[in-house]
């Protein structure tokens, strides 16, 4: 039986993090060939080593521009499929009037180069049936986040990006959104260790999530599953904003 994902061509970005790793072996999984795509080289040749070299392509990149942006959907080699990207920066900000830095890093890491990505992959991917785009949000953008105001006001940001790719592209590319709440990986680490059991008390299944938890919702969407489905934020967090 042919799988969902057999001839497919997908780039995942972030692809060497906790909830990267576990997209990449999704999609392979069921037959996908992935260019997985990460700034840290050393990740990305311990991932390719836990996932094998089979149907499996790595690059090292920061993400910074658009041409290394659209450099990376290149590196698939043919017209892409679907575009996940998971790739983002996650730092406290003291709110100091003289230093716009951590600001500028967030939009830069979180937004502005999910646009580039999109953009990029909106000239290369496969039009033999409706793509698919999955863009990373946060449950930051509900709650907000006293600590990191940045990173909240960039993850708001993908919600509107993706409500208007979905327009812009439609019908060609589905364009949807993941809102994950605090996840069991090292980007996480920081809040768990700070307030990791009042955190877990909220959280109405009393548990973090796993990394293999957020990849099955990226699979559906863009799985022939979720073909109606485009301008939405998925919201994966234990029913914390529901409480």
């Amino acid at each position: 039986m042919t799988s969902a994902f057999t001839g497919k061509r997908i780039v995942v970005t972030g692809g060497a993090g906790g909830i990267g790793i576990e997209t990449v072996r999704a999609f392979m999984d069921h037959g996908g060939h992935v260019i997985m795509a990460d700034v840290d080289e050393a990740a990305l040749s311990r991932a390719q080593q836990t996932l094998g070299r089979v149907r499996l392509g790595t690059i090292a990149s920061a993400l910074e521009t658009p041409a290394e942006c659209a450099r990376v959907i290149q590196a698939a080699g043919a017209p892409v499929y679907a575009l996940v990207h998971l790739a983002g920066l996650f730092e406290q900000d003291q709110l100091d009037p003289d230093d716009h830095n951590v600001w500028n890093r967030a939009i830069a890491a979180n937004l502005t180069n999910a646009y580039d990505m999109a953009v990029a992959f909106s000239r290369r991917f496969d039009q033999r049936e409706p793509a698919r785009i999955v863009l990373t949000s946060s449950v930051a953008y509900r709650r907000g986040s006293a600590d990191r105001v940045p990173y909240a006001a960039a993850k708001a940001g993908i919600v509107g990006l993706t409500r208007a790719l979905s327009r812009k592209l439609a019908p060609d590319v589905l364009v949807n959104a993941i809102a994950p709440g605090v996840i069991e990986t090292k980007m996480a680490d920081p809040v768990i260790a700070e307030r990791g059991e009042a955190y877990r008390m909220e959280i109405p299944l009393r548990r973090f999530g796993k990394p293999a938890e957020i990849a099955s919702v990226i699979r559906f969407l863009c799985s022939p599953d979720a073909s109606y489905i485009t301008g939405q934020t998925i919201t994966i967090d234990g029913g914390i904003t529901n409480a």
